[in-house]
């Protein structure tokens, strides 16, 4: 009568699901990765002065002025609001990140 389960004749049928599943969730992982990263975020500063866009990965696509924050006189508010308005932008994509990935870890805490 042959054994079922156990190390000698291969991996276990619940071993075998497990590692189907980490699979599976990895590829979902991956794409989702992939999904974010093609995404870009907006995000104001001066009440809309200054307006930046910024890809998943965290890269400045853009940023806009308006006539009215260019103060040769005050170049240091200018420069604060470009900050800010990058910042918010970093902060969303962690944002959308984190809530991605927890949904597809269920709040496992993995590194992604």
């Amino acid at each position: 009568m042959a054994k079922r389960g156990g190390f000698g004749g291969g991996m276990p049928a619940n071993m075998n699901n497990l590692m189907k599943q980490a699979q599976k969730m990895q590829r979902q992982m991956e794409e989702a990765k992939k999904n974010l990263d093609e995404k870009e975020y907006s995000a104001k500063a001066g009440g809309g002065a200054v307006e930046v866009k910024m890809s998943g990965k965290k890269e400045l696509l853009s940023v806009k002025l308006t006539e009215e924050v260019v103060d040769p006189d005050d170049i240091e508010m200018l420069e604060d609001l470009i900050v800010a308005a990058v910042n918010e932008a970093s902060r969303a994509v962690d944002e959308d990140a984190a809530k991605t990935m927890g949904q597809l870890t269920g709040g496992m805490g993995m590194p992604f």
